[in-house]
């Protein structure tokens, strides 16, 4: 049955501003563009849009679904403001237990507070006995009481594993806190197994997609084969809930840590709405947690620098097994010193034609880098609503005499560089448009100052763009996905109102009307 499309404002993105009048879909593919008198007879069905704003489908280009779908359903901690805020919260929670019920709470950040105190493990000791894992908005930190420690056989004689640290008061005691890959000493510890555990994590996804369906995204390339015991877990509930439970776009990455695993169980696409992509890899920690690898030290702290999870051989290893499958990386770069050593490896160990890496993040970099990155094969997955968390604390860590650029959006763009967006939720909100917001505006709602570093600002077609062509170029899928175009698969974002008309406060309070995936409706906000 051919649908058309009418009577809104469509949005081609094939260049700023570029609209037609309507869109013929056949079969979940587009198959014309144009007026609606030349259409119209073509049409089975007329779908009118009563005055709506349609773009190409909104694709959030990195996240991890089940872990979004994990804090929809955990103690939610983001809008603690001060210790003894969390601690209330969690005591409240701590109430509800059941006899061997762990306590997950998500999104603290002692940036927030006042007097920036993180509690102890001696005070989550006083609430209950219970394992209590209380995880930082950033995700390279977590707090726990001695119960979840004691998890992991963690004891004030544990040294610290390779690319983590545990965390000690003065007196060399345990505080509570891990950093990096010593939050895996205590996760790998989590049973995670058997059917039931499955079911929940298909729970969490399916909440997840409907969720991201409510704010108009069709899709969402995302990464957590690694996080919930054997790949086959996570694999699973993907299987079960995309394409049947949900029709929604996935391209899943593929953490090193299973890569040849999964390659050599010839795993592979598993229908039209699931595909696999790069080997993601984290080349260091989060500004957050103080582990972002810089090239001079941190300008609160001379002696720190941050830390690399992986030497260079160990990162070469990484690179040369995914050149090996033919495959891309996607690796987690913070810092500029994180980003020095995965330049000057993929410079030595290129992509093989038809495929581009994936640098996620690229907060701090260097005008050198810029140039670099130019001359590879490479796309930003860049995360705009970093800046107005990360600022103004986070410019106090880097301070203000450092050569390398911050969160430099608007020069990667002009500087020619593929850019696409994404939120990494849980770590930020999933509205995309918080993320276009924080692009355009670079500060929170509200704040009267013209933004963090403002000559950095996109313009709103730009971040759309990331959002659509870019995301679509991020998976080498820009000849079929991103635009609203001839040939193009039918994944529309309907909006209540114009993004790029009025304010931007505005424009933030825009609500998906309509989320289309393939020409069928997957989210209609009247039903």
């Amino acid at each position: 049955m051919n649908q058309l499309w009418t009577n809104g404002v469509i949005y081609t993105m094939e260049n700023e501003f570029s609209t037609v009048e309507a869109v013929l879909v056949e079969e979940g593919e587009i198959r014309a563009v144009g007026t609606f008198e030349t259409l119209k007879n073509q049409a089975d069905e007329i779908i009118d849009l009563q005055g709506a704003t349609m773009y190409p489908g909104f694709v959030d280009s990195h996240l991890h679904m089940i872990g979004h779908g994990e804090k929809l359903q955990r103690l939610d901690l983001t809008h603690a403001t001060s210790a003894e805020q969390i601690l209330a919260l969690v005591s409240q929670a701590a109430a509800t237990l059941e006899a061997g019920q762990w306590l997950f709470g998500e999104g603290w950040n002692e940036n927030n507070f006042q007097d920036g105190r993180i509690p102890t493990k001696e005070e989550l000791n006083r609430i209950s006995g219970a394992p209590i894992l209380l995880t930082r908005a950033c995700h390279h930190v977590v707090l726990a009481n001695s119960a979840a420690l004691a998890t992991g056989h963690i004891t004030a004689q544990t040294v610290d594993p390779p690319g983590g640290k545990i965390g000690r008061h003065a007196d060399g005691q345990l505080n509570g806190l891990l950093y990096e890959l010593a939050i895996n000493l205590v996760t790998d510890e989590i049973p995670k197994e058997g059917e039931a555990y499955i079911n929940s994590l298909e729970t969490a996804l399916n909440q997840a997609v409907e969720n991201m369906l409510s704010y108009g995204l069709t899709g969402g390339h995302t990464e957590e084969m690694s996080y919930f015991g054997a790949y086959t877990n996570p694999l699973t509930a993907y299987e079960r809930v995309i394409g049947n439970r949900q029709n929604f776009r996935v391209h899943l990455l593929r953490h090193h840590n299973v890569f040849q695993e999964m390659m050599d169980a010839h795993v592979g696409d598993q229908q039209p709405f699931l595909e696999l992509g790069a080997m993601k890899i984290y080349a260091d920690g989060s500004f957050g947690g103080s582990t972002a690898a810089l090239l001079a030290p941190y300008a609160n702290d001379e002696s720190n620098k941050g830390m690399l999870i992986h030497t260079e051989e160990q990162m070469e290893r990484l690179i040369k097994l995914a050149r090996e499958h033919q495959e891309a990386v996607a690796i987690h770069i913070i810092g500029d010193a994180s980003m020095e050593q995965v330049l000057t490896l993929l410079e030595k160990h290129p992509v093989f034609p038809g495929k581009r890496d994936r640098l996620i993040h690229c907060c701090l970099v260097t005008a050198d880098q810029i140039e670099r990155m130019k001359r590879l094969p490479v796309i930003l997955d860049l995360q705009p609503a970093f800046v107005p968390s990360d600022f103004p604390w986070v410019a106090e860590r880097i301070g203000p005499n450092r050569k390398s650029l911050a969160y430099a959006w608007k020069t990667f763009i002009d500087e020619g560089l593929m850019c696409a967006a994404g939120t990494d939720a849980p770590i930020e909100a999933i509205s995309p448009l918080e993320t276009i917001y924080a692009a355009v505006e670079r500060k929170k709602m509200g704040d009267t100052h013209n933004g963090y570093i403002p000559e950095e600002k996109v313009t709103r077609f730009e971040a759309v763009k990331m959002y659509t062509v870019g995301s679509a170029q991020a998976i080498c899928k820009e000849h079929k996905r991103g635009m609203i175009k001839v040939g193009y698969d039918a994944d529309f974002t309907i909006f209540d109102r114009d993004l790029f008309a009025g304010t931007t406060e505005h424009m933030r309070k825009a609500q998906a009307l309509k989320t289309v995936v393939a020409g069928k409706i997957v989210f209609n906000k009247n039903e």
